[in-house]
């Protein structure tokens, strides 16, 4: 009976990790993130560089560098260090003239850049320092620009911007054209037994990502199972009154139907006190419309998927990445 326990044991630890990609931004990205790295799994982040707002667009603009700041919620995310090691890494300054508003991270990342010569080399040497789980790569190694084609034909420019004009988007593009994504993502995403898209904001955190030339294309050719996780809430300015299945029909209407094969909904009801605090930002539940979502040929896994804190909502990490875990078990 031991020699059996033995065995059945050195074959698990035997079993290769399976390979996680997250595709995304913002911090429901590193919600995720930190509940994936408590799992046996070998995970890859492609995190978005279209923002252009706060410390990130500061810098950007300064020292014409990608945008750090969500490459450093994800690198946080994923970083295995002492507490007072995170917080020192996540200090923002509120005083000093230029240091105002800027995260001691986002300076280390710009300053490891300016020594490595490279945005992605530099993420790379800083997630050394922090004993990163896992691999954080940039969707493209330069900053791009997120423009959205507004309903009425107008054009809005800048990831910050486009939520301000308080209309319906009709499609969202990148400049400039000649953006190339890194060949160590392709490979990444060829190589992943899943996909995982979000959860964030669906224009300006999940689509920036695929509309970089060749990532949706390796998304849809890869063989892994690909997985959105649907927001719980809508997003004043860019998706409001979205159902789940609109969530999808924006993918698909950039990236083609193939995209995904399942979407991740939290269908159960969320409080009257969230309700009303999210209403303060024009925001509301959205609707899991699980009829709709059948017709599109997608697999709905549906549960109850976030905690509620202080009136705010995120998603239980935990249980969250054992439902995704389940679909490549």
């Amino acid at each position: 009976m031991l020699a059996t326990v033995i065995l059945r044991r050195g074959r698990k630890n035997n079993l290769k990790p399976k390979k996680v990609v997250v595709i995304g931004g913002g911090t429901g990205l590193s919600v995720l993130l930190r509940g994936l790295k408590t799992f046996s799994v070998d995970i890859t982040a492609i995190v978005t560089v279209a923002d252009d707002g706060g410390s990130s667009g500061r810098l950007r603009q300064e020292l014409n560098i990608p945008p750090p700041g969500d490459v450093r919620n994800v690198l946080i995310a994923l970083a295995e260090v002492e507490p007072l090691v995170e917080e020192l890494f996540q200090h923002r300054f509120t005083n000093g003239g230029g240091l105002t508003g800027h995260s001691l991270g986002n300076l280390l990342l710009a300053g490891m850049t300016s020594i490595t010569g490279d945005f992605s080399r530099g993420i790379t040497e800083v997630s050394k320092v922090l004993n990163v789980r896992g691999k954080v790569f940039p969707a493209a190694n330069r900053s791009v620009v997120l423009h959205a084609e507004m309903e009425d034909g107008t054009i809005v420019s800048g990831e910050s911007k486009i939520p301000l004009e308080q209309k319906r988007i009709k499609r969202v593009f990148l400049t400039p054209e000649n953006i190339v994504p890194l060949q160590e993502s392709l490979r990444a995403i060829r190589e992943a037994d899943l996909i995982v898209l979000g959860p964030g904001s669906l224009y300006t955190s999940v689509l920036p990502n695929l509309l970089v030339p060749g990532i949706s294309e390796a998304v849809i050719q890869a063989k892994a199972n690909k997985i959105y996780i649907c927001n719980v809430m809508t997003q004043s300015g860019e998706t409001d009154d979205y159902t789940a299945a609109e969530h999808l029909e924006a993918l698909f209407a950039h990236c083609g139907p193939e995209l995904i094969d399942d979407i991740l909904v939290h269908g159960s009801p969320v409080s009257k006190e969230v309700q009303e605090h999210y209403a303060k930002e024009q925001a509301s539940p959205v609707v899991v419309d699980l009829d709709q979502l059948h017709t599109m040929g997608v697999n709905v896994i549906n549960d109850h998927f976030v905690v509620e804190k202080d009136q705010m909502l995120r998603h239980d990490a935990q249980k969250v990445s054992k439902a995704l875990l389940r679909t490549v078990e």
